[in-house]
């Protein structure tokens, strides 16, 4: 199956070594840039041409080689990613501070991977990230393209400040196709939906859904998930009534303000809000950041670059398409002790599971703690259709998540019988309902 806008399931550490290995050999073996050569400029290119090319691969090898050169030194340390997650708020950091700006001091180690979201819905919200950290689409889609190595000139010199390669308006165009038009009761969320369980491209691979359990299952969702996750999405329902609604701005949209939850209530790993906003980065005077904490001094960057993209246009971009490709939000940046919950359609189709992927299936998130796999196996695509998520068995080239590692917890988002203790949000369910809510979490 393939879910559109789904987690994904990369390795992104391997997927680097690949990228390097690939990249030493075709540099160092003579007929292998000879062959790289062909396929990009054609067998019949002048030996300028080709001269140009060697000169761009080796500006990319350098970067590369910067970059691997920096993780080696801070692997020690390090939390390892494997399959499905990213700390993609310390990469974005370690490549605009520290490779962009040369400066080791501002290169730290992997500290908080998360699972990689499911991006169906987030256009519409009024901040994202697993910590609510982020408000403008732009600043956001910026930030992510600096961080997987578009280039940027932040020393000035011979090119101007802020001139990058981001592709700002196609940046734009994915942001307006995944969004759609604005959402409302009558026509629900557009653009991007959030998959069905019995979709008619699937309903021959899932097994079908147990209508009578799944109506005890509403049930429960009622009393223990809707007071945060809200109502269940679907037109005309309440869902749209939701007071977390903002009201509608000078375009006629509406954003979601979801709720955010406090970690010491919540209990999941705090890494990903702490250690954001806890980190500092050294920044030279030229680019006349007032601030050193990570969030406002990556703020004025990712504006500066969109902006100068903006300004550089013939003729420059006008105020009012500015203010729509800014997705008519503010650069807003915070860093709050909190995580996001946000709604839950679509959730089976999203596994593992809690910001970090500590755990592996649906059952398993609605079980006590004690009763979570402390260790299981990412990396393997075969579903499970009863528990919800992926199989976690040990399998050849799988990785091993352990969770008694700070940032890979599994803790929290618990129900139990311990009412007051720190994460336990609500009451022991006994296997037969979490079997029915399980069932009623298919259908959203």
């Amino acid at each position: 199956m393939l879910i559109d806008g789904a987690p994904a399931l990369t390795d992104l550490h391997n997927f680097q070594k690949g990228i390097f290995l690939s990249l030493l050999y075709t540099r160092d073996v003579p007929f292998r840039f000879g062959r790289f050569a062909d396929r990009v400029l054609g067998p019949g290119a002048t030996n300028e041409a080709r001269s140009q090319l060697r000169q761009q691969f080796d500006d990319v090898w350098e970067q590369v080689k910067a970059v691997a050169k920096a993780d080696d030194m801070v692997k020690d340390i390090s939390v390892e990613e494997g399959y499905g997650r990213l700390d993609a708020l310390t990469h974005i950091g370690n490549i605009v501070f520290s490779i962009d700006l040369k400066n080791p001091a501002n290169y730290l180690g992997y500290s908080a991977p998360v699972h990689f979201p499911r991006i169906w819905d987030a256009p519409w919200f009024a901040w994202v990230q697993y910590n609510g950290s982020i408000q403008q689409p732009m600043a956001r889609n910026v930030g992510e393209a600096l961080g997987v190595g578009a280039t940027i000139n932040l020393t000035g010199g011979k090119e101007a400040l802020y001139a990058s390669s981001v592709q700002i308006r196609t940046l734009f165009e994915l942001e307006q196709l995944i969004a759609g038009k604005p959402p409302n009761a009558h026509d629900g969320f557009q653009g991007l939906n959030s998959p069905k369980w019995e979709d008619t491209n699937l309903k021959n691979i899932l097994p079908p859904i147990d209508k009578d359990l799944a109506a005890k299952g509403a049930v429960l969702y009622s009393h223990i998930c809707q007071p945060c996750h809200l109502s269940p999405v679907a037109k005309d329902s309440e869902f749209w009534n939701s007071d977390r609604w903002l009201p509608p701005n000078s375009a006629g949209e509406r954003y979601l303000d979801l709720p955010m939850i406090d970690i010491t209530h919540i209990g999941t790993d705090p890494a990903q809000a702490e250690d954001m906003k806890n980190r500092r980065v050294v920044t030279p005077p030229n680019l006349g950041i007032a601030s050193n904490e990570f969030g406002p001094a990556l703020a004025p960057i990712v504006e500066n670059t969109a902006n100068h993209w903006y300004d550089s246009q013939q003729p420059p971009i006008p105020e009012d398409l500015r203010e729509k490709m800014n997705g008519y939000r503010p650069n807003g940046v915070r860093a709050l002790l909190a995580y996001k919950v946000r709604p839950l359609n679509g959730i089976w189709a999203t596994p593992p599971y809690l910001h970090n992927g500590s755990v592996p299936t649906l059952y398993a998130l609605l079980s006590p703690v004690e009763h979570r796999p402390k260790k299981f196996f990412l990396g393997n695509r075969e579903y499970d259709p009863v528990n919800v998520g992926y199989r976690i068995e040990e399998f050849p080239g799988g990785f091993a998540f352990d969770t008694t590692k700070r940032g890979n917890s599994n803790s929290g988002h618990e129900f139990n019988d311990n009412p007051g203790k720190e994460g336990v949000i609500g009451r022991l369910l006994k296997p037969e309902e979490r079997r029915a809510l399980i069932e009623y979490l298919k259908t959203l």
